[in-house]
């Protein structure tokens, strides 16, 4: 029985973690060159909570994993067009 407390005990604590990762797509239009990108990119990467961002400018958009529990799809567009670059979600 102490087993199975534990076990549950640690599958509570662990599986939160894993449900708060989230990846979003960012349409961000307003990038006109080549070097856009490297700007939007570290923007979002300073946001609390990203853990991975690829940012393409070919289809102008940006593919952001993050948790969900450090930050908001709100916080990352505020960040983007607080650099210049509005951004909102792909659909």
């Amino acid at each position: 029985m102490k087993k199975l407390s534990a076990s549950l005990a640690l599958a509570a604590v662990v599986a939160p973690a894993w449900a708060a990762t989230q990846t979003v797509t960012l349409s961000v239009p307003g990038m006109t060159c080549s070097t856009c990108p490297i700007t939007v990119k570290k923007v979002i990467s300073k946001v609390e909570g990203v853990s991975k961002a690829d940012v393409t400018f070919e289809k102008r958009e940006a593919v952001v994993t993050f948790d969900d529990a450090k930050t908001s799809v709100q916080k990352l567009t505020k960040a983007t067009e607080d650099a210049g670059y509005p951004s909102r979600v792909k659909q």
